[in-house]
């Protein structure tokens, strides 16, 4: 999110690291060899692959809601774009726009890696195809209902330029089951940042699909983790909420025109033309 000129200041903050997010912990510390987490991380990219190729060939929803909060927890502006997703078969992001009303933010502007980390780092956090580019950090065990999670402090090793790439990377903490051996939580947030373009810390949730796979289920950013400190000190406070729903089989085949969306192989019933979402105050 970028910072607008005219912005409302609402208090001297201290920007809390990862590290501050992550204080409250159940993880017990159950000690395993470099070679025994080395085989968990190996294990954990390819299921990564194995569910993005599963992804393939699954449609779903995903509702998104970003909100400004100012003094006393007033809401002050609104983004909201609701989308139909898809994913061709060489695994490329197609989003066809359901419902985009007028953003009524006034403190921010939604920028193009806002919309990317909407679709990329924040539901899914590792892409398997750069797993060799993040260190781990073992850091022991945590039941949470039933499952019973390794979990991992996750950063890259090198942190891309923003000005030779448009790799978006991710930094925070995974939660891996300790039998499927895939992801089903993850909390941190996408970089490279600059000082006028900030990212919240993103907690997501998966649920198992189909018995197999575990799909992101919904998103959060509240409270601290909303928390944008700008460059000049300013901060801008803001709730996220993402819900993907709807899973289900048969991928479509699909083309670009005009910039919106066109689903080729099946006849879904009539839906409003799908609205550009204007990215303004």
């Amino acid at each position: 999110m970028k910072m607008l000129q005219k912005i409302i200041i609402f208090s001297l903050v201290m920007c809390f690291g990862l590290g501050t997010v992550f204080a409250q912990s159940s993880i017990v510390k159950k000690d395993l060899s470099q070679a025994e987490i080395d085989k968990i991380i190996k294990n954990v990219a390819e299921k990564e692959g194995e569910f993005r190729e599963a992804l393939k060939n699954y449609v779903f929803n995903r509702f998104a809601v970003i909100q400004t909060v100012g003094f006393g927890g007033q809401i002050t502006g609104e983004f909201r774009r609701d989308s139909f997703l898809t994913f061709n078969s060489d695994g490329a992001r197609f989003e066809k726009i359901l419902f985009a009303p007028i953003s009524t933010l006034r403190d921010l502007t939604i920028t193009p890696e806002d919309l990317e980390d909407l679709g990329g780092v924040n539901p899914f956090a590792l892409d398997p195809y750069v797993i060799n580019q993040y260190k781990f950090d073992y850091l022991g065990k945590e039941k949470v209902d039933e499952l019973d999670l390794y979990v991992f402090d996750v950063t890259p090793k090198v942190i891309p330029d923003p000005k030779k790439t448009k790799l978006r990377l991710f930094t925070g903490r995974i939660w891996v089951d300790d039998r499927d051996l895939q992801i089903v939580k993850s909390k941190g947030k996408a970089i490279p940042e600059t000082k006028d373009n900030k990212f919240p810390i993103v907690e997501t949730w998966r649920e198992n699909i189909d018995g197999k796979y575990w799909f992101p289920a919904y998103s959060l950013s509240t409270g601290q983790d909303g928390e944008l400190v700008f460059g000049s000190g300013q901060v801008v406070r803001l709730k996220m909420r993402v819900k993907y729903s709807d899973y289900r089989q048969g991928r479509s085949d699909v083309k670009i025109l005009d910039d919106d969306v066109v689903d080729e192989t099946t006849k879904p019933k009539p839906t409003p033309t799908p609205t550009k979402t204007p990215i303004q105050p």
